[in-house]
């Protein structure tokens, strides 16, 4: 397409990939920040730390400590955006996509609907934090420079 920076061609299989890609960094990020809480807090670890929404209480240190391995996990898989999307539109897109199925799952995992207020603040906050992060690396990315060499091999600036 002529006059357009960019082309792209629809690839359903690539974009699945990506978002394959992301829920295994965004799974395996928050299994690293909780076995790393639990070690510091001398717990043992569990699947109902990543998944049961009753965990996540403000009131007692492991649940404080559950929220910060999600806050952490949201700007490492803000890392994963930057390497795996590398563009700052698709990120709020792919960033609630992950945060959507990580619902779902969470659904299915304890048979309803998560249904308490600091569940709910924690998966904004990491929302907004993922998003934002992301968006800003990989704008950092696409606003570099791009050198222009003439026919003599001679940088040339515009």
């Amino acid at each position: 397409m002529p006059g357009q920076f960019r082309s792209y061609k629809w690839d359903p299989i690539y974009i699945i990939a990506q978002m394959v890609a992301m829920q295994c960094i965004f799974y395996v990020g928050v299994g690293v920040w909780i076995v790393l809480g639990n070690y510091v807090a001398h717990n043992s670890s569990s699947l109902d730390q990543v998944f049961s929404y009753q965990d996540i209480i403000f009131k007692e240190f492991t649940g404080r400590l559950l929220m910060f391995a999600f806050v952490f996990n949201s700007l490492t898989s803000a890392v994963g955006l930057w390497f795996i999307v590398q563009r700052t539109k698709q990120c709020l897109d792919f960033t609630i996509t992950t945060y959507f199925l990580h619902f779902l799952i969470c659904w299915v995992y304890n048979f309803q609907i998560p249904n308490t207020l600091s569940w709910w603040l924690l998966t904004i906050i990491c929302i907004s934090l993922m998003s934002v992060s992301g968006e800003f690396l990989c704008m950092r990315t696409e606003l570099k420079a791009i050198p222009v060499y003439s026919q003599l091999g001679a940088r040339v600036d515009l």
